[in-house]
């Protein structure tokens, strides 16, 4: 007799010093189902899976697997156990080629003598299998670090496949990847339910779980609200379950703070790579949140970059109050008033050995620092402060940043630039991985900043969320600006028709058309 369902997980804790993470939590998940697992950052999701998967040994509770209680030892345990993850902040070794990424740690051996060996040959044809089964043609030999954000999303969804798991666990798989991308990880979702493999998919994104999801779970602050199928819930009632209130509104009422005075300009940008961004011209006005649109692969991120001075630009000129600056590291920038949230927050953005007053300080210390010295009462109190303006959930700041929820970590680094009051901040994917209710008080946060007089750069694959709070939007499409759209005008077809706007007669981008039709 089949059992009814393939994971339980009943009245599990989990406690860290100074905090109770998990308060009592059940989770049930059917056989061939996708269980969506909901709620705000900080609420525990992360923490349930990662004990779940044998990274943290809860405090108390036990797992049942297809009705048989069993202990998690450690990751390499529930992989035995046919258990897979994709954890939301990929940990890469960029280093090394994408099939050695899949198969980390479960290489074929083949056997020459008394020594044993890794058989590449099998492990680039297992890896390029997987990876075209999740309608990803890229070469297993290439190195990682080649691959985009996005794309090093799908290689660790083709993993999770490729361990042949009877529970895979999705923790905002979607969060860096196209729509196409997107609709590509939903086909293979759907064969692997065919399968009767049961998967846990965390998302903050309403529409995902409407068409992905079977049943779903939320949670608030650590603790079981409840348990629905998907059909018999609403939107509203989901968002009120898990933040405890209404959400009226997803974005804030917009209003138009800009002023005739240019803060940025950017003339002829381009990159030493003829493949990234070239010829890129454009202007920031003051107390004007500017939106930058456009596909995985648009070089928006790039462009960005080379602004904070990450990369190297082969030509053109940057502008910022009318003077004529050369920026050739982020400390340039810095100087110049420019702060840039990152898309890569474990990569580039958290410094995830140190506190979180460590990382809101980071980029501020020279503001608090004479004769050598830092003043600790004031960076305490610029800590303190930006602790309590962002509702940062943390048992005190002297805590890790690694520690904290996907969302709390992004949450610091917001309140890094905002102590170091930068007259420019660019938010790459500001609110990717986000929940609902935190992400409309990032939101709150940047319309709070533009009426003082700052102006913003954001950058967003969501084009919902272009739309709703950008002023105007700037759309990219293989390394060039290809359209521009003020506010009253903008449609999610007006976008995408400049997203995807090639050249036919250049190969390059002859061959991306191809890709995007496919």
């Amino acid at each position: 007799m089949a059992e009814k369902y393939r994971l339980e997980m009943i009245g599990v804790s989990k406690s860290f010093p100074g905090v109770k993470a998990l308060d009592g939590i059940n989770l049930k998940v059917r056989p061939g189902t996708v269980h969506a697992l909901m709620g705000e950052n900080g609420a525990g999701k992360s923490t349930l899976m990662k004990c779940l998967f044998g990274i943290y040994k809860m405090d108390e509770g036990k797992v049942l697997i297809d009705g048989k209680d069993v202990s998690i030892a450690n990751p390499d345990d529930a992989l035995h156990k046919g258990l897979a993850m994709v954890h939301q902040e990929l940990q890469p070794v960029p280093a090394r080629s994408i099939a050695e990424n899949m198969y980390l740690g479960r290489y074929p051996l083949i056997k020459i003598g008394p020594l044993k060996i890794v058989d590449h040959k099998t492990m680039n044809l297992e890896a390029e299998k997987w990876l075209k089964d999740v309608k990803m043609s890229f070469n297993p030999r290439a190195k990682l670090g080649t691959l985009s954000i996005g794309q090093m999303q799908s290689v660790e969804i083709a993993k999770a496949v490729s361990q042949n798991a009877k529970l895979v666990i999705l923790d905002e798989p979607t969060s860096s990847l196209t729509d196409n991308e997107v609709e590509a990880l939903f086909r293979i979702v759907r064969d692997l339910k065919a399968r009767g493999v049961s998967m846990i998919y965390i998302s903050h994104k309403m529409a995902e779980i409407r068409q992905i999801a079977d049943d779903i779970t939320i949670m608030r602050d650590g603790t079981y609200v409840g348990s629905w199928e998907v059909k018999d819930i609403s939107d509203e009632e989901i968002v009120k379950q898990m933040v405890g209130r209404e959400l009226s509104n997803v974005y804030p009422p917009k209003e138009d703070y800009r002023t005739e005075e240019t803060v940025l300009k950017v003339s002829h940008l381009s990159s030493i790579h003829q493949r990234s961004f070239q010829d890129c011209s454009f202007e920031l006005k003051k107390g004007e949140i500017l939106g930058f649109g456009g596909l995985v692969g648009a070089q928006r991120t790039e462009l960005m970059e080379a602004i904070f001075g990450m990369r190297h630009i082969a030509g053109g000129q940057i502008e910022i109050l009318g003077k004529k600056v050369t920026v050739k590291r982020p400390q340039d920038a810095i100087a110049d008033s420019v702060g840039m949230i990152t898309e890569d927050r474990r990569g580039t953005g958290i410094f995830g050995c140190l506190s979180i007053a460590d990382n809101t300080a980071i980029a501020s210390y020279r503001n608090y620092t004479k004769a050598g010295t830092i003043n600790s009462r004031k960076v305490g109190q610029v800590v303190k402060d930006s602790i309590a303006k962002l509702s940062i959930k943390t048992p005190n700041d002297r805590t890790l940043i690694q520690s904290l929820s996907g969302g709390n970590q992004q949450k610091v680094i917001i309140a890094r630039w905002l102590a170091n009051n930068p007259d420019i901040l660019i938010m790459d994917e500001p609110t990717r991985g986000i929940d609902v209710g935190a992400k409309y008080e990032i939101y709150q946060i940047m319309i709070e900043l533009v009426k003082q007089g700052k102006s913003i750069i954001m950058i967003s694959s969501e084009m919902p969320e272009l739309i709703g709070m950008s002023n105007r939007i700037i759309v990219m499409c293989n390394g060039h600006i290809t359209g521009e759209l003020e506010d009253e005008e903008a449609t999610q077809e007006k976008i995408m028709a400049f997203a995807t706007k090639f050249d036919l007669n250049d190969k390059v981008t002859e061959n991306f058309t191809q890709e995007v039709k496919s």
